[in-house]
């Protein structure tokens, strides 16, 4: 009589929790708000250790000995704050505007641009005062009717990451499915889709996911959402009728990396619903950095394997007075042709809106 050993079962992979904080700060005037009121008790009921603080802009005396333990520590920081300037940045190719509910992130993400331009303040921050953002969207839209205004919600954050504390990304989809002249856009790293999908959204909101050949999710983007989370979330926002769309970035030429953004798009296709490919967007935007960005990601991350060479670079000007260094123009090339066939081998009724 033979016997046969039955293979165990396939681990499940664990599900990315979402994010709590391991410290909060409160400015006093954010409790003056409803929203503030309800964080409070958010973090109150959670038992998580809060402080005051004069500024959201402000936070001193992290707990770490290190540069590096405070780093990680702020990134585990939440700041309850009022956004007092109202005056939206410019928010190009992606959209006209930013709209600022929320600024950090909670995600490690070695290559990210807020390693410099949050600086010294990696901390996360979310804004209470909703309504007097929305007033000042708008007259945005008022200034530019009859043309469309697009707000770019995720520029300095990843909203989606902090949407069951804030709601914040709800309040902006509510008011922006009445407005004829406005539309909502952001992108995530996050699968924590779920409190958007009963929302009123009149198709007015285009909910992008950040996705990348598995090379890059694995070395470079801790503390996110794995991909199999994200396509599937991706799938739940076009079942609930939401404008769907992908940011393929940074795109990082590496060894195998035809082999890499061929499968990502093969995944893609196997996975996403039939709905899914409807109106379906793509954006590309290659890997850059600064010699700023390249300093403290080496100081933050020093094991990692992000290769920042100067010398295999190609220098642009950058619009923050800088100059970042980009993939010479035979690379380029190479890198959009190769992953723009692939986008409409698998989907031929896509819009590319831009690769940079």
């Amino acid at each position: 009589m033979s016997t046969t050993t039955a293979r165990p079962p396939a681990r499940k992979a664990k599900g990315t929790k979402p994010f709590i904080p391991d410290l909060v700060y409160f400015e006093p005037g954010a409790l003056e708000y409803e929203k503030g009121k309800r964080i409070m008790e958010w973090v109150t009921s959670q038992n998580i250790p809060y402080q005051m603080t004069t500024s959201h802009n402000r936070i001193t005396n992290l707990p770490g000995e290190t540069e590096q333990e405070k780093y990680r520590m702020a990134k585990r920081t939440l700041v309850v704050g009022v956004r007092k300037t109202l005056k939206f940045d410019q928010s190009k190719p992606s959209a006209e505007y930013a709209i600022p509910i929320s600024t950090g992130c909670m995600g490690h993400c070695h290559y990210c641009y807020l390693q410099t331009t949050l600086g010294a303040k990696p901390y996360v921050r979310v804004y209470v005062n909703t309504e007097e953002i929305i007033e000042a969207a708008k007259g945005y839209i008022e200034e530019r009717k009859p043309e469309i205004t697009r707000f770019e919600a995720a520029c300095t954050s990843d909203p989606v990451g902090l949407e069951h504390i804030t709601e914040n990304l709800s309040d902006l989809i509510r008011f922006m499915a009445d407005e004829e002249y406005g539309r909502l856009r952001f992108v995530t790293k996050y699968h924590h889709v779920d409190p958007l999908l009963k929302l009123k959204h009149n198709g007015h909101t285009r909910i992008r996911f950040s996705v990348n050949a598995d090379y890059v999710i694995k070395n470079f983007e801790p503390a996110t959402s794995r991909f199999e989370e994200r396509i599937e979330a991706a799938g739940k926002i076009a079942h609930a009728g939401y404008p769907l769309g992908f940011i393929i970035a940074p795109i990082i030429w590496y060894d195998g990396w035809q082999e890499g953004y061929a499968e990502l798009l093969q995944k893609l296709a196997d996975t996403l619903p039939e709905e899914a490919t409807k109106d379906l967007t793509f954006e590309m935007i290659q890997h850059r950095f600064t010699k700023t960005a390249k300093a403290t990601i080496e100081k933050r991350y020093p094991k990692t394997k992000l290769e920042m060479d100067i010398e295999k670079r190609k220098m642009k000007w950058g619009r923050w007075g800088q100059y970042k260094y980009v993939y010479k123009d035979d690379q380029q090339d190479a890198l959009r042709e190769f992953i723009t066939e692939r986008i409409f081998e698998h989907f031929p009724l896509a819009n590319i809106d831009y690769f940079t």
